[in-house]
């Protein structure tokens, strides 16, 4: 027996310290079984699938800004620092896939932070949930994030900050749905805290309860609109062709 990634490393011939790398980032799989502690103790003839991301491709850019469509199980920080003079205006969780916007000019840095801050950016997401979704719904409960660690938000009417989505139904397959999700502020798991509370968690989100195996937790941010211009990425294959 030995930890999983020394026995990853060996088999892919890279550093113990990547290996780890790929686990955590929940690319490293047994058949159809995702690898998820790194350390775990495995059979030494244990043979490993690593599933790469898909290519990070750039939307839109100009001298202000650069729009990406953010592959899943890439951290947004790796994309800044992959394009030279780039800064994030916002984040997405790793395993959330779709537009991210970056600035690489002064001046339109301060003022896209300032409509975040002001609200005056529309972000538009799809997911797929748990259960039947059959009319809107408005979640206007506050979030409060603990970060040692792993981070993990929960609803706490005292400790939290104010945080509303609004959700509306696109599709139902069986006792699934896909949903379209729009929310003001940009909490740390927000909608997958606001979705969960109601009975609705992401498909694939085993952090806030959903019992389907899934690559991910099936979330994509397809749409943004910040100061007069609109950048859209398009669905996914998983999020697409979900049965």
């Amino acid at each position: 027996m030995e930890k999983a990634y020394k026995l990853l490393a060996i088999q892919e011939n890279i550093s113990n310290k990547r290996a780890k790398e790929l686990i955590d980032r929940g690319l490293v799989y047994v058949v159809d079984k995702k690898i998820k502690i790194a350390r775990a103790t495995m059979d030494k003839e244990t043979k490993f699938r690593i599933e790469e991301p898909a290519d990070i491709k750039i939307i839109y850019q100009d001298d202000k800004v650069i729009v990406v469509d953010k592959p899943a199980f890439i951290d947004s920080y790796e994309i800044e620092e992959a394009i030279e003079g780039a800064k994030l205006l916002h984040r997405l969780d790793r395993e959330t896939s779709g537009v991210l916007l970056l600035s690489r000019d002064d001046n339109f840095t301060k003022k896209a932070i300032d409509a975040f801050r002001q609200r005056r950016v529309y972000k538009e997401y799809i997911a797929w949930v748990e259960g039947v979704v059959v009319e809107p719904l408005e979640i206007d409960l506050p979030i409060h994030t603990i970060k040692k660690g792993r981070a993990f938000s929960r609803i706490d009417k005292k400790l939290g900050r104010e945080a509303l989505t609004r959700v509306y139904p696109d599709e139902i397959q069986g006792k699934k749905s896909k949903v379209r999700i729009e929310i003001e502020t940009g909490r740390t798991h927000q909608i997958r805290v606001h979705l969960s509370h109601l009975g609705y968690p992401i498909v694939g989100d085993e952090l806030y309860g959903s019992p389907t195996k899934a690559k991910r937790p099936l979330l994509h941010a397809k749409k943004i609109t910040i100061l007069g211009r609109t950048y859209e990425a398009k669905e996914p294959k998983d999020i697409l062709r979900y049965k």
